[in-house]
């Protein structure tokens, strides 16, 4: 992926980062929407065909972290909505994200160098370290190597 797509892909997850949900890993989104509308277990597994203790279930399972996407998508659909789905970074972007892996393997890769230099009484300075790995960011972020995400 190059850093034009990487940016626009950004600009597209802009909305889903203020989706923070920070308090609510724990709870289930659908039982949360449901009591929100007045939606009771039985109505919405009316609309499901099944019965009020699954949809419990089925809520009990979205808290745990182990209900199926289609299983939420009927859900949602049972109450007049979609399941939006979507993969948020942790740094906040995916330009940062993509810059803290660099700097991560840059530090890796240049410290090797540097380890065996100071082996042989040729050790660099500090302010040349960081130079050297300062370049190597910008030629990984370039190139977007596969060792970026081992």
């Amino acid at each position: 992926m190059d850093i034009l797509t990487l940016k626009q892909l950004d600009q597209l997850l802009v909305n889903a980062r203020v989706l923070d949900t920070k308090g609510l890993e724990k709870k289930s989104w659908l039982s949360l929407v449901r009591k929100a509308l007045g939606v009771s277990q039985e109505q919405i597994g009316f609309k499901l065909g099944i019965t009020k203790q699954s949809v419990a279930e089925l809520e009990k399972r979205e808290r745990e972290g182990s209900i199926t996407i289609r299983t939420l998508e009927n859900a949602a659909d049972a109450l007049d909505m979609k399941l939006v789905y979507t993969l948020v970074p942790k740094d906040g972007s995916l330009e940062q994200l993509v810059e803290r892996k660099a700097r991560e393997l840059a530090v890796q890769i240049v410290s090797r160098t540097y380890n065996t230099m100071a082996l042989e009484n040729q050790a660099v300075s500090v302010s040349k370290f960081n130079a050297l790995v300062e370049e190597r960011i910008v030629q990984i972020k370039a190139d977007l190597p596969k060792a970026l995400w081992n």
